[in-house]
């Protein structure tokens, strides 16, 4: 049998005077046994066993025929490895999903026996507002709970905030809304009077989630445009700011010119958001500079010559500035040139004006373009359509709910 810890008061001798010392503070010790016979008496069964090893850091002795219980299934405040490490307990969680996200959530679940899909119904009255049920609602009840949205749009946000707002009400263990993109996560401050910074308006509205039992919500974000956007919440949640940059450098270790990559951001505000997770790279930062009427994109520093070249961003919407940014790094001699963004946003399939580069000609299209599977409905546009590659965010959202 498998090595056995048993807490040292579980050790007993009923007919003589314990014969275990050990030192006052309660400890385990760590023994394997060997299962020799069955013995049934009148009112208990016992197994017979004999000790083939023993671990025993601090001196220990037991004398010879010293009956031991052990006990198979000690309680899991108790439980640690022979090694003396604590084993880590796994946290079961429910997760749920809307439409969107149903594959990307499929992907999550794969990745751990310890998620398990729960589905929501989503009808709608004859008016168009929401009709939603939660089926098996006393069954995730002092469960960990998660749910994994995606507001891709306005007419999206009010029916997945309805379930948002009721899945902590329904005496769950703690609850996790995993929201990989921020959508206002852009219009975070005012520039003229009048403005309004709707990434306030949201963080407020998810700041005002129902508390569960575990008490404050736990919101995971990926690569939000303007990290000071966490002032925004209220002490009703918890933001975690995730990143899928370790994806990129992932994808980039198995490129056959992995040792020949720059890394280029197209704006100082891009720099000052991934530098230091690629800081192994030679960097190049492009700026955007006024000719006349006209904004033009230039090499502010570092060199692009002979090296294949990706421009790293946290979103892209319309394309216009990464194109420029692209025909300025192959002017400047680029071998290739590849691009980097978490959130592929793509309105009005914005994402068609980026050509794959056809035999090593950068200043016509791209090597690579990389986004991840942040923003569904993108993906399902660009899947099979080089040069973009889908990164799946799937292991790193799996592993955030274990947090």
């Amino acid at each position: 049998m498998a090595a056995t810890r048993a807490p040292l008061s579980s050790y007993q001798n009923p007919s003589s005077t314990p014969t275990l010392k050990s030192p006052p503070k309660p400890s385990y010790v760590a023994f394997e046994i060997k299962a020799s016979t069955l013995r049934k008496k009148k009112k208990q069964n016992g197994i017979r066993c004999e000790i083939k090893s023993f671990e025993n850091p601090h001196n220990w002795t037991i004398e010879p025929d010293t009956p031991i219980h052990v006990f198979h299934n000690p309680p899991e405040a108790q439980v640690a490895m022979a090694s003396g490490s604590a084993v880590k307990k796994v946290k079961k969680v429910c997760l749920f999903y809307c439409a969107e996200t149903k594959s990307l959530a499929q992907k999550v679940a794969a990745q751990s026996d310890a998620i398990e899909l729960r589905s929501i119904t989503w009808r709608k009255f004859d008016d168009g507002f929401p009709n939603i049920f939660i089926p098996n609602a006393h069954g995730i009840r002092g469960h960990h709970v998660a749910f994994l949205a995606s507001f891709s749009s306005p007419s999206v946000i009010f029916e997945q905030l309805s379930v948002i707002y009721a899945l902590p009400k329904l005496f769950i263990s703690s609850f996790t809304l995993v929201l990989p993109f921020f959508p206002t996560g852009t219009s975070e401050r005012m520039e003229d009077e009048g403005d309004v910074a709707t990434a306030f308006t949201l963080a407020r509205a998810l700041s005002n989630i129902p508390i569960s039992m575990g008490g404050p919500t736990s919101l995971v974000i990926y690569d939000i445009h303007a990290l000071q956007e966490r002032f925004y919440f209220g002490d009703n949640i918890l933001p975690c700011f995730e990143s899928g940059i370790p994806l990129l450098k992932s994808r980039l270790q198995q490129l056959p010119d992995s040792d020949n990559i720059s890394i280029a951001f197209p704006d100082d505000g891009a720099w000052k958001r991934f530098h230091k997770q690629l800081q192994h790279f030679p960097t190049i930062v492009c700026a955007k500079v006024r000719e006349g009427d006209q904004r033009i994109v230039r090499i502010k520093e570092g060199d692009a010559r002979g090296r294949h070249v990706v421009i790293v961003d946290d979103l892209v919407q319309s394309g216009g500035t990464l194109i420029e940014c692209q025909k300025v790094l192959a002017a400047h001699g680029a071998a290739k040139i590849s691009a980097y963004v978490t959130h592929g946003i793509f309105p009005n399939r914005s994402w068609e004006r980026f050509q794959r580069d056809n035999g090593g000609k950068p200043e016509h299209g791209l090597t690579y373009f990389w986004i991840t599977d942040s923003c569904p409905l993108t993906v399902k546009d660009v899947m099979h359509n080089p040069p973009f590659e889908i990164l799946s965010l799937a292991g790193s959202i799996a592993a955030t709910l274990q947090i």
